[in-house]
This record gives structure tokens, sequence and C-alpha cells, in this order.
């Protein structure tokens, strides 16, 4: 062999150990440790594809249940955004955070807490926030900070387009205004039956430049480990999205449920906070605003499938932990309730799901979980140090392994009513079925 032919070997050899190397290395992430993606969503029930709903249009959270594990029976701590994100984003159960309304941040009630961002940052993660992730008035604080946590983000950013404030004068509105005022006498648009089938396109909505900026961060940190949180708008009200997403559910498909008399005392009559029933609406409008609710989570759904698919284009899938959650779920007629803030399942069963390392493809668990599980989960995934010694969740790490492992945990779903004394608060035990 000619020491030419001998060299140009060696060099191609060598290349091809280097290559291997980096595949190895990519593979087990650059830096060594596992990413995470959180992804939230506000006011999502239960009613997507791969929780069996056969109306709803989600393809790409039904590919990312296919590649982790789904679990059918999450409950949130308190179905109203302030109290159920603070309570999951610190690991402590509303009593503990006293935070049982909109106006406080975490650090107003329990200043020396660590968050699950915080915890991150300190490990030497990267951490951003897109969008919403502890509360902000939806859709008053699109845009701005709301009763954000600023210091324990490295960096943050808030979306806003068309969809706020240009396009909501244009809402159809089915709530009786005088039931929904502000202390100024202004209708609170975030607490209305209102919608509107835009013409502007995905582009110049404001959960899609938030997908635009997770995409970016994603591709700047992809050799660093990251935390990054994306949390979008929809679907909470006002639903407002493109049309397209409306045409994809023609109204005759949408059947809204008979309110029988007897539903109306199933529980005592602090549960109930619609009234009058159904907000007075009549059948028509309660299948036109079921129609926007479905429009809405295919539109957020099209903006979680954009970071999804870069992810993967990335390579990042492997050394990426995706959670997927919403702060509390959405009654749509269910027992002539709208909204939230009530224990009623279809406000407090809330979808959640987990997929990348640790994490088995395609399985359902059926154990009783909740939101305070999360904090935990998370830092066992990837083996932060320095974890708060108070946490009041469960790691789900065995039912991650396997979905049917022995669990006897129930989750606990609470909600205060106002009385003449002060408040009293409601428990709601969702227990599991556990072997």
């Amino acid at each position: 062999m000619s020491a030419f032919s001998r060299r140009k070997f060696l060099q191609s050899s060598a290349a091809a150990t280097a290559a291997s190397a980096l595949t190895k290395a990519a593979a087990a992430g650059v830096h060594g440790k596992m990413n995470m993606l959180l992804i939230a969503v506000d006011d999502q029930n239960a009613r997507l594809g791969c929780y069996g709903n056969r109306l709803a249009k989600t393809p790409n959270l039904d590919a990312l249940a296919a590649r982790g594990t789904t679990f059918k029976k999450a409950y949130c701590q308190y179905p109203l955004c302030g109290p159920s994100r603070a309570s999951l984003m610190t690991g402590l159960a509303p009593d503990t955070t006293r935070i049982y309304g909109n106006e406080n941040r975490v650090r107003d009630t329990i200043p020396d807490v660590t968050t699950i961002d915080q915890l991150f940052r300190k490990n030497g993660y990267y951490s951003a926030r897109v969008g919403k992730i502890y509360h902000a008035d939806n859709p008053a604080d699109i845009g701005q900070d709301g009763l954000d946590d600023p210091a324990t983000w490295d960096y943050v950013f808030n979306p806003q387009r068309v969809d706020h404030p240009k396009e909501e004068p244009e809402v159809t509105n089915f709530t009786p205004l005088q039931t929904r005022q502000d202390k100024n006498g202004y209708a609170r648009l975030g607490s209305t039956i209102s919608f509107h089938e835009s013409h502007s396109p995905d582009r110049t909505m404001t959960d899609s430049l938030g997908a635009d900026e997770t995409i970016r961060l994603l591709r700047e940190k992809r050799n660093q480990p990251f935390f990054i949180a994306y949390g979008l708008y929809r679907p909470h009200v006002p639903w407002i999205v493109p049309k397209a997403y409306f045409d994809m559910f023609p109204l005759k498909n949408i059947k809204a449920k008979p309110l029988g008399e007897e539903e109306l005392h199933q529980a005592p009559a602090p549960a109930y906070t619609t009234h009058p029933p159904n907000f007075g609406m009549t059948e028509l409008q309660c299948r036109q605003a079921m129609r926007a609710y479905y429009a809405s989570s295919a539109f957020m759904d099209a903006q979680v499938g954009r970071v999804l698919s870069e992810l993967k284009s990335l390579g990042l899938e492997k050394n990426t932990v995706v959670v997927f959650w919403a702060d509390h779920g959405w009654s749509l007629g269910e027992h002539g309730q709208w909204e939230k803030q009530t224990v009623f399942e279809s406000a407090a069963h809330v979808p959640l799901i987990f997929a990348g390392p640790g994490t088995t493809s395609g399985k359902v668990c059926t154990r009783t979980v909740e939101h305070l599980d999360i904090f935990p989960t998370l830092t066992a995934l990837c083996g932060l140090k320095a974890v708060p010694p108070v946490l009041q969740g469960q790691s789900l790490t065995p039912l991650l392994k396997d979905s049917n492992s022995p669990w006897s945990k129930p989750a606990i779903s609470q909600v205060t009513r106002p009385l003449a004394q002060g408040l009293r608060m409601k428990y709601r035990a969702n227990v599991c079925g556990w072997k």
C-alpha cells in the first residue's frame, strides 16, 4: 500500500470513528443531560383524539402520545389558572401555596420557594419561557408578563399578534354581559362564551408566534442543556382562530347534550357556577360554542405540532423529555355548566402526556395522578440536585416504565366558594384503582 493510499485510509478511518463518536454523543446529549420541553395549554379538557374523542382533530398530540405515556386519569389541584399553575410549578398544594385566585404571584405567599424552572436553572440548564406558564389574564395580559416569576428564567418572550386585541371586537358573544363585568363595568372577554372565525392566517396568531420563538430557541440552544416552557393561550376564550379550523367541524356533526332537570340537583347548589344553566344559550348556540372550542383545540394542536416537528428534525427527541399538560379542564355543557371553577369531571380532569427518555412508547396509564406529581417526576427523570425537601406529589417514573405498576395515591382537586363569613373550601378526592 502506497504512503498516499495508507494516509487516505487512516484519515477515512479516523473520520468514521469521529462520526460514530458524534452520533453516540448526540444520542446521549452532547452535554450529558436530558433536556426538558414543557408544553402548557390553557383551558384544555380531555376532548382530544388520544383520549378517545372521535370528533377532535389533534393528530400531533396523538402522535406524541404514541411515542410516550398518556395518563388517562390525571387531575388538576384547582380548576382555575392562577392556583393551578402555582401549584404545578411549585409542587405544592393550594392549601400550602395559599393561592386560591388569580391575584397572587407565587412569591407573594411563599417567597423562598424553589420552582421547577428555578431548579433546572440551578442545575446548569438554560431556562426560557415563551407565552403563558404562570398565570396571566387571558386575553388581557397577552403580550405581557402577567403574574410570571421573572427571577427564575434566563429569557422570556411574550407573543402577541392580531387575535389580541385587533380581532377581539369582532367576536360573537353568547354570554350575558351583565354577569361578566370587571370593577370598571367593562365586559371581561376572558370569561365569556365568545368566538370569531378569523380570516387571518396561522402565522398572524399569537400562539403561532410563540411556536416560532420556541423553534428558534430549540435551534439556538440545541447543544446545551435547556428547560424550555412553551405556553399557549388557546383554547381559552375568546376562541379566535383561522376559519380553516372552524371548517374542520361541520356544525351538523356537533351534538349538544340534552340537559335533564335531575342534572341540576346531582350536587349541592354551590357546586354549580353557570347561572342560568348553559348561560341561557339555545341548543344551536351551544353547538356553535362547542364547534369554536374544537376549532381552537385543533389550532393549538397545529402549533404544538410545529414545535415537535422541529424537535425531531434537530435530532433532539432522544434526549429531550416532553411534557404536555393543561392547567385544568373546561366544561362544555355538562350538567349545564360552562368554563371552569367546578370540581365536576369536565373541569378537574386534565390531559397529561410524557414522551421521550424514561417513558414507554404508546402506553396508556389508568392510574389516578395529579399535577403535583409532575415536579418530582421531572427531578427524577433528569437526575436534578438540590431538590426541595418538601414536594407534595409522587414521582410517576414507575408508571412511565410500567403503566400497571402498583399505585395507591389519590388525586385531590379543590375549589373555593364565597360565603358571608369568608371562603368555604370544597374538595374532591379522585381515587385510583390500585393493585
